[in-house]
């Protein structure tokens, strides 16, 4: 995708689209608008006075298309043409003139176009402006002010790094460099910064990379990270915000809006009413539109999607109540009902969906008991969870609950290859090995498919804090974007990062009781629970500052010993509470319990029921894993 993307909307808009509260979060509504004449992908679009520009792109046969149309009143009129025909290339809008960067037809370019813009029924034909200093197609460009940035891209052999800064076209500054170069990635600028999302690695897989270049420092770093890995995907800086429209990710385009607030997180911000990759984002009279692109059946789209912002307070029920207006996730609910041998597949609406063992699938050789954590594998086509006191870790096929491989003797504790003592938070990771937090063993062990240890953090000797060498009980082992594991230790309240090789990136010791599973949310951000009476939730950042926490000391909304908390993709929190026996999600704003599953310090087996429920994973309906994007 070309992303062409400014960084405030134009046009007359006077914001009243907003409504609503403004504590509220921001969402985007989106609906069909008058469809093109014809389908296009790959295309640039700029907004002018008179209507948006669009320019080149694919047609439906795969040509590249040479025409520049302004949309106007929903209706496309034909005002010129480009010096030649091309795709996926960046256009930005400088004064009187809009710039057309590089693109592509059989091979990339590096031609500079400039197009005057046309008065009100006047033609308008480009002319040559320069070249950039390569080739480059796939790429994307920011105005801000009087200068365009240029970043992404493909020279026709690698994606580029080289963040480009022009003023006339013509005249070219390397001002930076991204820190994971990618093509088809999609750009916005908001507050004097660049943000670029995803797009498609030199192995020609996406990633779930957000970087952010200051043009005053030249600095470029990634602030973070989608909860899937995406390219051709649009983007639109609107009302304090930054949103990700649509996109290409592994299993194909996706409807998904993401919001994402420079120094927060990422959080879901509506649907598109299809799939879409590949189109083009403009802002116009207080809306965003997504012009064109590919829909889920590889067809190219005349589609004209209008997105209109919406602050939107939510207004889920309290909890135990049987129906909410608006649930507080999509897709499928797994719990590990550790105290009932079981897991259970819910939906937000509570109904039990999947159960294991059941009579349609029988527990494994060994039976399967006290499950601690469990977790989607796969694209949500198995699941992996470690029997903590049954001293196993299994793969299961999901929905078939056939058992495709396990580690450690059931019933068994030993230090020896093949043998764990309380294994916890057994992860799949992305090449195929798992990870898992050996916790009376004192050890972190990375395993491969043939049962071998490749790697092993701590010593079952010594239970105490040196990391990497030695670990204190370490509970857990999340899975990070660059390949480092995240350890909490109980032996004094410590979180430590460690790389693959071994290396110990930082440590930090928390002023909590029993750090549970921590999580990264943000460059700086981490989630963990405190597994205590009253527990809490805490985030909190390397230094161990806490940020936000949630523990209250009585009440319905007092948690007792939370082993587990993670942020769904709607923002809300959602954590085990073991010893009340349900699993809940918090609103982090009002601090409420708005949702839970399980019927509070009564334990049980029936609907609604659960007995020391221990981990919990959601699988969104495109087969992602939003709270693990980084496992396999």
């Amino acid at each position: 995708m070309a992303a062409v993307l400014l960084a405030a909307s134009l046009g007359n808009g006077n914001g009243s689209d907003t409504g609503g509260s403004e504590r509220g979060p921001l969402r985007l509504v989106a609906s069909e608008a008058k469809p093109l004449p014809a389908p296009i992908q790959g295309e640039s679009v700029v907004q002018v006075p008179g209507g948006p520009l669009i320019l080149g792109g694919l047609d439906a046969e795969g040509a590249s298309a040479g025409g520049v149309f302004q949309l106007s009143a929903g209706s496309p009129r034909e005002v010129g043409s480009l010096v030649e025909p091309l795709h996926d290339a960046a256009a930005v809008r400088l004064g009187t003139r809009v710039l057309i960067f590089g693109g592509g037809q059989e091979a990339s370019t590096s031609a500079v176009q400039s197009l005057s813009i046309p008065a009100a029924g006047a033609a308008a034909t480009a002319i040559a402006a320069g070249t950039l200093p390569t080739p480059r197609s796939d790429l994307s460009a920011v105005a801000i002010g009087d200068t365009a940035y240029i970043l992404g891209g493909y020279d026709g052999n690698s994606p580029l790094s080289s963040i480009l800064a022009t003023t006339n076209g013509s005249a070219f500054s390397r001002v930076g460099g991204l820190p994971v170069p990618a093509r088809y990635l999609a750009a916005a600028a908001l507050g004097g910064r660049v943000y670029a999302f995803g797009g498609e690695t030199a192995s020609g897989a996406p990633t779930d990379a957000i970087r952010a270049f200051d043009p005053r420092s030249g600095s470029a770093q990634v602030v973070g990270h989608l909860p899937v890995a995406v390219a051709h995907a649009s983007a639109v800086a609107l009302d304090g915000a930054l949103f990700l429209l649509g996109g290409e990710t592994q299993t194909g385009p996706t409807t998904a809006i993401w919001r994402f607030e420079p120094g927060g997180s990422v959080a879901a911000a509506g649907r598109l009413p299809r799939p879409i990759a590949n189109g083009a984002a403009v802002l116009s009279g207080g809306s965003a539109y997504l012009l064109g692109g590919v829909g889920a059946g590889a067809e190219t789209l005349p589609t004209v999607i209008r997105l209109r912002p919406r602050r939107v307070t939510p207004a889920w029920p309290k909890a135990n109540a049987s129906t909410a207006s608006s649930p507080p996730f999509t897709g499928k609910l797994m719990i590990a009902d550790r105290g009932n041998n079981r897991l259970l597949v819910v939906n937000a609406g509570k109904r039990v969906l999947w159960r294991y063992p059941s009579a349609a699938h029988p527990a494994p050789p060994g039976g399967f008991y006290f499950p601690d954590d469990a977790f989607f594998t796969d694209h949500g086509t198995g699941i992996i969870s470690n029997e903590e006191q049954n001293e196993r870790i299994v793969q299961l096929g999901f929905p078939s609950g056939k058992l495709q491989w396990s580690f450690g003797h059931p019933g068994v504790t030993g230090s020896e290859p093949g043998y764990l003592h309380e294994p916890d938070d057994a992860y799949l990771l992305a090449d195929g090995n798992v990870s898992v937090a050996d916790a009376q063993n004192c050890r972190i062990l990375l395993i491969a498919p043939s049962k071998r240890i490749l790697r092993t953090f701590g010593d079952p000797s010594e239970c105490t804090h040196e990391p990497p060498r030695r670990l204190g009980s370490p509970n857990g082992d999340t899975p990070l974007a660059d390949g480092n594991i995240l350890v909490s230790e109980v032996n004094g309240s410590y979180i430590d990062e460690i790389t693959r090789t071994g290396k110990l990136v930082w440590t930090v010791q928390l002023p909590i009781e029993y750090p549970s599973d921590p999580q990264q949310l943000g460059p700086d951000r981490y989630l963990v629970a405190d597994y205590s009476r009253p527990g809490g939730i805490y985030e909190f950042t390397r230094a161990g500052r806490i940020l936000w926490s949630y523990h209250p000391s009585s009440g319905p909304g007092m948690l007792n010993h939370p082993s587990l908390a993670e942020r769904l993709p709607s923002g809300l929190i959602a954590a085990n509470d073991d010893y009340r026996d349900r699993v809940v999600i918090i609103d982090p704003h009002r601090k409420r319990i708005v949702w839970q599953y399980g019927r509070t310090g009564e334990p049980g087996t029936g609907p609604d029921h659960l007995k020391i429920p221990d981990g919990f994973d959601l699988l969104a309906p495109n087969g992602a894993t939003p709270t693990h994007p980084f496992t396999g």
